[in-house]
């Protein structure tokens, strides 16, 4: 402080001796001239400014020094603080990462081969349903109707075919009667032939009721897969995605009337959830089938799944270098639902019960030793706590520990000087 005070009166003394040391050699008598003011007296403006200078100058000196004292006497050692974190074991085992989105490889979009006026739709987004299940059914009355008149030319043909069937019944028994009564001389031969005519027709009409009776089930067969048309089914056991129709919509086989729709609901098949993820053709070196692998979703950070790589497409986008990786799920979560954002670690090796659970780290440089022993530096308030820690594996940068918690704020490379107990301010980047 005495310094700033110093430098200042030197400044003073400088400015109000500087402009006579710059006439010296050549005199000036009009400088000896007294200048008066208007009401006679001597004019001390020259010697008014230079107070107000020195009083000015000595505040701000004041000022600065005050800054600079209170910034180095305060006690208060700057540091920066890092965050102790959960990690998972599994990140020392990851070869590469890659992101991609979770699609159900078994996904279809329910629709109708007839067209019809949706009647009724039974689920919502997110039903379960069951395979053969019915999901919708289009207006069918005109088909119901169609299909009982096949039932009916069913049964007709039937009852013809009885009475073909007594027909032949009686022709038979004449056949044979006129048979022994030729024997016995008792009727000509145009008689017994008369009777063999009968049978061979009555014969003939059976094959006929029998054809008739066959064109009549193949209608019935016709309406019914025209009516199993009007009823929309689940071909397999899955989930209602979306629900694309509403009771009363036209539906189409291909939508293309105007107001209509094609697909009534989609569903999909959760069991065969699976991650397609872009992995650079510079690393395919690192992926292979059957790789083991971890999948955590953006939605719940905190989740890792077991995953195996299925299969590669063999084919690489030109226009991004990359190739498609499936990646199926060896763990089912019934949180994982198609197309959610999801990250894939490509391990060099599957994951041990053990290391599925994640250890508390903070970074290495955090660390330090006190008495031969590791310590951290916890910060509480202002303040810092030396805290002893026992240390674990080594995990890339990070180093797992115990004696603190996740969220734990740590002193970052810690000075040796640091005592416990220190005051402390955060150095500000």
């Amino acid at each position: 402080m005495w310094f700033f005070l110093h430098y200042a009166e030197r400044i003073l003394s400088d400015s109000a001796v500087r402009p006579c040391e710059d006439n010296v050699s050549t005199p000036d008598i009009s400088r000896l001239k007294i200048e008066r003011s208007a009401s006679g007296q001597i004019a001390g403006t020259g010697r008014s400014k230079r107070r107000w200078l020195r009083i000015v100058l000595l505040l701000a000196a004041l000022g600065l020094g005050a800054s600079v004292a209170l910034g180095r006497f305060s006690g208060k050692a700057p540091v920066e603080t890092v965050t102790v974190a959960l990690s998972y074991p599994s990140q020392s085992y990851t070869l590469l990462n890659a992101t991609g989105y979770v699609v159900a490889q078994r996904k279809a979009s329910l629709s109708s081969k007839a067209t019809g006026r949706l009647e009724w739709l039974g689920v919502l987004e997110g039903s379960p349903i069951k395979k053969d299940e019915i999901v919708a059914r289009l207006e069918n009355r005109d088909v119901s109707a169609t299909l009982g008149q096949a039932q009916a030319n069913i049964k007709v043909a039937q009852a013809n075919l009885d009475q073909g069937q007594a027909e032949l019944a009686d022709a038979q028994a004449s056949f044979q009667r006129t048979g022994e009564l030729l024997a016995q001389k008792f009727i000509t031969a145009a008689a017994f032939d008369a009777a063999q005519a009968r049978l061979n027709k009555a014969r003939a009409n059976i094959a006929g009721y029998q054809a008739a009776i066959a064109a009549a089930k193949a209608n019935a067969q016709v309406a019914q897969v025209a009516l199993d048309q009007t009823l929309i089914r689940a071909p397999f056991d899955g989930v209602v995605l979306t629900k694309n129709a509403n009771e009363g919509d036209n539906i189409t086989p291909y939508s293309s009337a105007a107001d209509s729709k094609g697909a009534v609901v989609t569903i999909a098949d959760m069991s065969t959830l699976e991650v397609e993820a872009d992995v650079s053709e510079s690393n395919l070196s690192k992926i292979r089938v059957d790789q083991p692998a971890d999948i955590t979703l953006d939605a719940f950070p905190e989740l890792h799944l077991a995953g195996t790589v299925s299969r590669m497409v063999p084919t690489i986008d030109r226009s991004k270098a990359t190739l498609l990786v499936k990646v199926r799920f060896s763990d089912h979560d019934p949180r994982v639902l198609p197309d959610m954002s999801a990250k894939v670690a490509f391990l060099s090796k599957a994951v041990p019960p053990q290391d599925r659970q994640p250890v508390t780290t903070v970074q290495a440089s955090a660390i330090t030793t006190r008495d031969g022993k590791p310590v951290v530096f916890l910060l509480e308030g202002e303040k810092v706590r030396l805290v002893a820690v026992t240390l674990g594996r080594k995990l890339g940068e990070l180093v797992e520990v115990q004696g603190v918690k996740a969220g734990d704020k740590v002193v970052l490379t810690p000075d040796a000087k640091l005592q416990d107990g220190a005051a402390v301010s955060l150095n500000k980047k």
